[in-house]
């Protein structure tokens, strides 16, 4: 198997995708083409991702998919003022919520951090101004899978300065998961047929690279 194969497989339409993408199901297809790797600029999603990829911590990201849904009805949408307003109360009421994970760490986690979300959109103007600068601009994609990475450099850096901003459930690995998802990196495999529109609403919405 070559350097390039290794990380693509045929999607459903017979076109190269990152591996990952295609052995999940039409909603894995949907979220790799669709959402994985393009950039956020509304603060209500980006909101989302965070706390979703501190639940999906230890999990699969396929069984936050299943229950993404359950969890935006739960979370208010995710909008971070109603969430951060949320009290014990919802705790109790989270807890017992079947359609989501239910970690009182993790739930107490997206509340807190909703509060520091709003600590940052009122210093910064938005969550997209806050992370704009954290996104990373690279020649190519990865060609293999031994090229993947869990963290790098700059999650770590991010990861620090989101703890000292007050966020929990953010260490450089969740970080690095979230940059991924909302397009501060584009990880989308070198072949893969969405990499370059991905690439290029980057440009377009971040505002940059020279990659």
């Amino acid at each position: 198997m070559s350097a390039v194969t290794d990380i693509l497989a045929p999607g459903p339409d017979g076109r190269p995708r990152c591996w990952w993408g295609v052995g999940g199901g039409e909603a894995y297809v949907h979220y790799h083409d669709e959402e994985w790797g393009r950039p956020v600029a509304d603060d209500r999603r980006l909101f989302e991702m965070l706390a979703l990829e501190g639940f999906q911590a230890g999990l699969s990201w396929s069984t936050i998919l299943r229950k993404r849904e359950s969890f935006r009805e739960a979370f208010a949408g995710f909008d971070p003022q109603r969430v951060a307003a949320f009290g014990e109360g919802a705790v109790a009421r989270l807890l017992g919520d079947a359609g989501i994970v239910r970690h009182r760490g993790k739930i107490e986690a997206a509340i807190g951090n909703a509060r520091a979300a709003l600590e940052v959109m009122a210093r910064f103007g938005s969550l997209q101004a806050y992370f704009r600068p954290h996104a990373q601009w690279r020649v190519a994609g990865p060609g293999s899978i031994a090229e993947l990475v869990a963290e790098t450099t700059e999650s770590g850096a991010l990861s620090r300065d989101l703890k000292r901003r007050g966020f929990t459930f953010v260490g450089p690995t969740i970080v690095y998961s979230f940059m991924q998802a909302v397009g501060l990196v584009n990880d989308h495999a070198a072949g893969c047929v969405v990499r370059e529109e991905a690439e290029t609403q980057r440009r377009t919405v971040l505002g940059g690279g020279a990659g």
